[in-house]
């Protein structure tokens, strides 16, 4: 129980899977916290110094993915202490460790992620503004660092806010991001910027964490450069302290090196457009009013094929872009594809045998990708040559730095292929994932395994013909192993080279150097086996998260193409138009659409126009009866303008949209237009 008290120590905020066996144990309070959560069996095992039983319970180490799956969903985190010597090998007391903690933002396993959104741990400081000197006036202003880290894809982003503005900026952002979990000092005064519902699971860890020397210096080792100029952050010190925090934690919880974080973006808030979560809500961009993804606005453009996709423009709809010039070449990639319908068939069908490429990757670098995980980012990287050769011949700028960026990672693929099965396990310990022929000493392995009986008679037949001792056999027993028995009649014909092992009632029995060592190559052979592959396969994965970065492009100009093509299907399908996106004052919709209510309503939408500019039209006061669709109204122009902005085409006949900073949106919060329902009507 020592290993196990000294592991709790170390992690005393989390519950300890301590591994015995085959099994994960829980002991103490831990026993009962997972008894309670998992609906385990509780038992007892020997009693402790004041003569009480130990609580205990357990589950098989083969089924922790999923019991992990269920703890991390309630907020738990677990660390997992793992046997770190081989049992046989050991003298006394078998060495374990924490070799890894998860908790809801860094655990990774498919079953615990949303598809189709992001998964963020969050870095949070706060640092205090102090008086100026006497020659000033006032005090400097609050300081908010912010960074957000992906572990399951590698996204990684860090930004800061100033003063009370900046502080309901920070509630606003956190609100929409929704992290699954965030990092704060034990001594910050982080709980009013955190949202009531859905709140995330909140770490406190010592504040020396977020240290700005140790976080630069844990920066720059992970990102591998000299300084943080290039990544924007030379005079960012809340968001440097808070990225610095965020690596240094996930260094120290999971053990790895992180090989799929590589950079870092610092997020202006001048680079987007301003939605606030208020806003979010009652134009319903990424959620219905029912709370669900069917009926928002991404719910229905979103024509992706791939997760990475979708993602990708889940991301844009949150932070439409406020470039022109960066709008204008997101709309002529989606016009380009919108006219090449065969090339965007053709790539919509192909895009469909991709996989999870970013989390694919990213599992690798962590260290816990199965062999069917490599297969799967093997056949999607295959699909990169015939992504090129459909698109090849499109002009769009966008298009062509996205086919510059695909790298089918041709050592990577061609090693996975030649080293793994078609159809491997999960699991590298199930066995069975290596091929053969890949590896000498693997292939010499499973040819005892499976032609053992063969070779004892080849082996029996051999020594018969060499000594002319007929009846000579070769058996095998628990306590002696093999050896060889030869009767009494025929002892006089014994070569020098055979041991005298055991002497029986009808003859004796025979050991020699070349069965001594076939015995020792078999009786071990399936264990070496597992063993083996478990060694080549770990081998594999390396290399496999060193091409971390490659793969990571290919990743990102695959999704991007997805959203491209998506977006493009949705123009063609539903007749929208490409907006003329301008950097001055008017906004001119002609026969304009609401996205979402004109494929729910069971009559022909009636379309509107709207003039808006800086002159002569500045306000629209809109009035009209109840369910008249004046929600519609005020609604589909916000989303004609968020839509231009990500770079879609808009439900309109014609669209001149100015660049846009901020939308506002308060709008009845009881209705739900995509049913035909006014505010007015669900309240009577």
């Amino acid at each position: 129980m020592r290993q196990y008290l000294d592991a709790k120590q170390q992690h005393r905020d989390a519950i300890v899977f301590f591994r015995m066996g085959d099994f994960y144990e829980m002991f103490y309070e831990d026993a009962l916290t997972a008894a309670r959560a998992l609906d385990l069996t509780l038992t007892s095992r020997s009693k402790n110094a004041g003569g009480s039983a130990i609580p205990m319970c357990g589950i098989p180490h083969h089924a922790a993915d999923g019991y992990l799956t269920r703890l991390v969903q309630k907020g738990f985190r677990v660390a997992i202490c793992e046997q770190v010597e081989d049992a046989k090998k050991a003298k006394g007391i078998v060495r374990r460790e924490v070799v890894r903690v998860v908790s809801p933002g860094t655990f990774t396993e498919a079953g615990y992620l949303e598809d189709r959104e992001p998964t963020f741990l969050m870095g949070l400081v706060v640092q205090r503004g102090v008086a100026r000197d006497r020659g000033g006036s006032g005090t400097d202003l609050d300081r908010y660092g912010m960074a957000l880290l992906d572990v399951s894809t590698g996204e990684f982003a860090a930004t800061e806010y100033r003063g009370d503005t900046g502080r309901q900026a920070l509630a606003d952002d956190i609100a929409v991001l929704r992290p699954r979990e965030c990092l704060v000092a034990s001594d910050s005064e982080w709980h009013s910027l955190l949202p009531d519902a859905p709140a995330p699971a909140v770490t406190a860890v010592d504040p020396w964490l977020f240290d700005l020397e140790r976080a630069r210096h844990a920066l720059t080792t992970q990102l591998d450069t000299a300084g943080l100029e290039g990544f924007g952050l030379s005079d960012r010190p809340g968001a440097t302290a808070a990225a610095g925090a965020l690596v240094h934690y996930l260094r120290e919880t999971q053990k790895a090196q992180l090989a799929h974080v590589r950079s870092i973006t610092f997020r202006e808030t001048a680079d987007a457009m301003v939605i606030d979560p208020p806003t979010l809500k009652h134009l319903e961009v990424v959620t219905s009013s029912e709370g669900t993804r069917a009926g928002s606005l991404l719910g229905e453009i979103d024509q992706t094929v791939t997760v990475m996709g979708s993602r990708l423009l889940r991301g844009w709809m949150l932070r439409p872009l406020v470039s022109l010039e960066r709008v204008h070449d997101r709309l002529d990639g989606v016009e380009e594809l919108a006219f090449r319908s065969v090339e965007r068939g053709k790539l919509r069908e192909l895009l469909k045998s991709v996989h999870d490429l970013e989390r694919l990757v990213a599992r690798a670098a962590m260290g816990t990708a199965g062999p069917r995980d490599l297969v799967a980012l093997q056949r999607t990287l295959a699909t990169v040559p015939r992504v090129r050769a459909i698109l090849d011949p499109l002009q769009a700028p966008l298009t062509g730095s996205l086919l510059a960026e695909l790298d089918e990672v041709p050592d990577i693929r061609d090693t996975v292929e030649a080293t793994l099965g078609d159809a491997p396990p999960a699991l590298a310990r199930d066995g069975g994932a290596i091929r053969d022929g890949v590896d000498p000493e693997l292939d010499e392995l499973r040819g005892i395994s499976r032609g053992g009986k063969e070779q004892i008679a080849a082996m029996e037949a051999a020594e018969r013909s060499r000594t002319g001792i007929g009846s000579l056999k070769i058996r095998f027993n628990r306590v002696f192993g093999y050896y060889i028995e030869v009767s009494k009649a025929n002892l006089h014909a014994v070569p020098d080279d055979y041991h005298r092992k055991q002497t029986i009632a009808g003859g004796e029995r025979f050991i020699t150097p070349v069965l001594k060592e076939y015995e020792q190559r078999v009786l071990g052979a399936d264990e070496r086996i597992l063993e083996r592959e478990i060694a080549l396969f770990d081998a594999l994965r390396d290399r496999v998260a060193a091409a971390a970065g490659r793969i990571q492009d290919s990743a990102r100009a695959l999704a991007n193409l997805d959203v491209l093509a998506g977006l493009a299907e949705t123009a063609a399908v539903h007749d929208y138009t490409k907006p003329h996106v301008h950097d001055g004052d008017e906004l001119l919709i002609t026969e304009g659409r609401h996205p979402v209510v004109e494929r729910h309503v069971g009559h022909g939408f009636v379309p509107n126009d709207v003039t808006l500019n800086a002159s002569s039209h500045q306000v629209i006061i809109l009035t009209g009866p109840n369910m008249g669709g004046k929600s519609t109204y005020l609604r589909q122009v916000a989303l004609s303008v968020l839509l231009a902005q990500i770079g879609s085409f808009v439900p309109a006949n014609r669209a001149k949209i100015p660049i846009t900073d901020r939308i506002f949106a308060r709008v009845g919060a009881s209705d739900n237009i995509a049913r035909g329902q006014s505010t007015f009507m669900v309240e009577m």
